[in-house]
């Protein structure tokens, strides 16, 4: 998949995924996509939640040997 910006989250435990996440989409433009890279398992719930709360859109995620990777769209 396409996306203009990634972020690197692993090793990072809850709430920074998701903290990093949301400053992350601040400096991107409505309809740019963000690949975010985490290790924490809670982060699927998160991301999911983060994305209704926020309005952006969670475009897809998958899970690859121990690493979750979301692909979050600006709204």
């Amino acid at each position: 998949m396409n996306f203009d910006k990634e972020l690197d989250a692993r090793g990072m435990n809850c709430p920074l995924p998701i903290l990093k996440t949301k400053k992350s989409l601040t400096d991107m433009v409505s309809g740019q996509v963000l690949k975010v890279i985490s290790t924490d398992c809670g982060s699927v719930k998160d991301m999911q939640a983060f994305a209704d709360q926020t309005g952006n859109t969670l475009v897809s995620q998958t899970e690859e040997n121990g690493e979750y990777i979301f692909f979050m769209q600006k709204k």
